[in-house]
């Protein structure tokens, strides 16, 4: 068996390769490397994928949920609520607005949002509720929208790593009052370089947050106010827009991988698979299993060809960025067992039957 790659972006592009080198080659000819039809016609086309009215595109979801919730009127002496579990990107957004981060466990079933902790850690100062629909595994949005009508809150989804999942028959990112997506690289719709979205059922709001992406602006020298320079580069849209059209069968292939090690890890008692929500359907960013004993099972899989990853080895609360907080060792203890004991396995499209049946052997093997 030839070494398991983590994510092996050249195979997963290599059929699309004529096309992706055509676009660039025509914005490169073109010389029109800011805004311009190419990021037009991608923000056109991925709202008619997605089900909404509008997409914005934005140099990084980091800086597209920053201008969110900036244009929300998110500021100083507000609180916003998300996951200690999660990239750094998702707090960072919050308290660059100036706004205090409010961190919250993740459910003792899964990675996402502990609802019932968002509900006792709501006061006067709380503003917005971001889910992190986590690994590509959607949130329970019929509570947490429910919680958010209940206190007059804003709720922006954070689908970074969801494009395409589905909640109910909705796809995520059309339910709260705004969404963020991510083009990184390894993402589920991913880009060449840095690239994100975002969208927003106000369009209002949707205005100011595209001003806010470009200086604060609508034409050239009309600035309203400051803002930020986030804009998606015209050679990504261009990019982006031969990918958007493979999306829904990468995310098909994606939701195979899963099934075969559904299949192939069952009956391993030491080893916990994901659990789907009911009435979901995840893209599977991220295949994370819970194991007791996850550098050691780490290293045995290395040693068999296999790349695997942790995501993430800390919850946000240990990091020295936030130890203004407080918040260290012990205040999320299923968030921090897990980042202890979880373990990513290979999730690329491009897996075969006969890779995954090799995997769930070699863990097989592992715990006999």
């Amino acid at each position: 068996m030839n070494k398991i790659l983590f994510l092996d972006l050249i195979k997963m592009h290599e059929p699309i390769r004529k096309e992706l080198h055509d676009a660039a080659i025509k914005v490169i000819d073109g010389g029109h490397y800011i805004g311009g039809e190419e990021v037009k016609s991608f923000e056109k086309e991925m709202a008619s994928w997605l089900g909404v009215e509008n997409i914005c595109g934005v140099a990084c979801a980091t800086s597209g949920l920053f201008a969110t919730l900036k244009s929300m009127g998110v500021g100083t002496g507000d609180e916003v609520i998300t996951t200690v579990h999660t990239a750094i990107a998702t707090a960072e957004a919050i308290s660059l607005t100036g706004a205090q981060v409010v961190f919250c466990d993740v459910s003792a079933d899964g990675f996402n949002l502990d609802l019932d902790e968002v509900e006792k850690k709501i006061n006067s100062r709380t503003k917005v509720i971001i889910p992190v629909h986590l690994y590509g595994q959607p949130v329970d949005m019929d509570r947490v929208l429910a919680i958010a009508k209940t206190h007059n809150l804003k709720l922006v989804e954070d689908c970074a790593q969801a494009q395409g999942a589905v909640y109910k028959g909705r796809k995520v990112g059309t339910m709260g009052d705004a969404a963020v997506f991510s083009f990184f690289p390894s993402k589920n719709l991913g880009g060449f370089g840095d690239g994100g979205a975002v969208t927003a059922k106000d369009p209002a709001l949707m205005r100011t947050i595209r001003m806010y992406s470009n200086h604060g602006r609508e034409s050239k020298y009309d600035h309203e106010f400051e803002g930020i320079n986030s804009r998606l580069d015209a050679i990504q849209a261009a990019l982006l827009r031969v990918c958007l059209k493979q999306l829904d069968g990468w995310n098909s292939s994606r939701r195979q991988v899963a099934a075969w090690y559904d299949a192939g890890l069952k009956g391993i008692s030491r080893l916990k698979t994901p659990k789907v929500l009911s009435g979901t359907e995840p893209v599977y960013h991220l295949y994370v299993v819970i194991v007791p004993d996850r550098d050691a099972l780490a290293k045995h899989l290395k040693e068999k060809g296999i790349e695997s990853g942790v995501h993430y080895p800390y919850s946000l609360n240990v990091l020295p960025a936030f130890a203004r907080l407080n918040q260290g060792k012990g205040h999320f203890p299923k968030a921090e067992y897990a980042c202890e004991h979880m373990l990513s396995l290979p999730v690329s499209p491009t897996l075969t039957k006969e890779e995954i049946e090799y995997v769930c052997e070699t863990i097989k093997n592992f715990y006999k």
